[in-house]
């Protein structure tokens, strides 16, 4: 978006106090971030989702730190002028603090992130304290936490009742108290995730996590049903579906070659001197650059 003017922690600490939420939106490439960034979204998460969405895995564990460090890249220079969080993946963060930091540095060196997500409450809290005071902006994830979902018994709602919602606030504050500039609530019921957001002086970004958060999350391949045969979620309000309008294309240019309709005159280069006259520009890119065909 020209002119746009990027986030930062302390601009999302006020747009918490003022009342205005904050719109995030995952993406793993350049052209999906230079999308999101076009359109205005206030934060990009560089999710280890892309396991599930991009990769072809049927969990986030797989993702390795060099998986991320290739996603967050691209995903920063398609979008230069937005903030950009960038998960840290499966057991990167539960050893010792030097090991923790290989894995933030890379991100932030290598990725040119401008934040890391962590998933854990609690548990991981000294961590997060350290990375926080090593200058590095911490986002954290409780609720639904997909690392852990073999531990807790697969992709279930939490905070259903008092004790459970008890444990989400207080892995809340825990994390508010080491540092954490923002806490992700997924798949939490609207009660406790209201709660949360109420006590917290941080703002809370919601995914599955109802109508009270102070800002929403979700995944630009569900936002845009950009994937085969995909599976509705209750959370999910679909914004457009180019699956279908990408499926449809190529099953046209599959047809049209096999009828040798493509190409067509108007596609072929041709050694008369009227087609010489006007050089294409480059298939790529913003058309600066020209191909000079002789």
């Amino acid at each position: 978006m020209a002119g746009k003017q990027p986030l930062n922690i302390v601009k999302m600490k006020r747009m918490k106090k003022d009342g205005e939420p904050i719109s995030m939106v995952t993406a793993y490439d350049y052209p999906s971030a230079r999308l999101a960034e076009e359109a205005g979204v206030d934060m990009i998460l560089v999710g280890d989702s892309l396991g599930n969405v991009v990769l072809g895995y049927d969990s986030t564990i797989p993702v390795t730190i060099e998986d991320m460090v290739y996603h967050t890249r691209a995903v920063a220079r398609g979008a230069e002028q937005t903030f950009i969080v960038a998960d840290l993946p499966f057991m990167t963060y539960h050893g010792s603090l030097d090991e923790t930091f290989r894995s933030v540095r890379r991100l932030m060196q290598e990725g040119h992130a401008h934040a890391v997500k962590m998933e854990g409450g609690a548990e991981i809290a000294d961590t997060v304290k350290g990375i926080v005071q090593a200058g590095v902006p911490v986002l954290g994830h409780i609720g639904l936490t997909p690392q852990s979902v073999n531990q807790i018994g697969g992709y279930r709602v939490q905070g259903k009742d008092a004790q459970d919602a008890k444990r989400l606030m207080d892995d809340a504050k825990a994390l508010e108290a080491a540092g954490a500039f923002a806490i992700v609530l997924e798949l939490v019921t609207e009660e406790a995730a209201s709660e949360i957001s109420k006590a917290l002086s941080i703002p809370t970004i919601g995914i599955g996590a109802g109508r009270h958060c102070d800002g929403q999350v979700l995944v630009y391949h569900d936002v845009l049903k950009y994937t085969s045969s995909y599976r509705e979620k209750k959370f999910v309000k679909t914004y457009a579906d180019i699956g279908t309008v990408i499926r449809d294309g190529i099953t046209q240019y599959v047809k049209e070659v096999k009828e040798r309709s493509f190409p067509a005159e108007q596609h072929v280069f041709s050694t008369s001197a009227s087609n010489k006259e006007r050089q294409p520009a480059s298939l790529y890119g913003d058309g600066k650059d020209k191909v000079g065909l002789k």
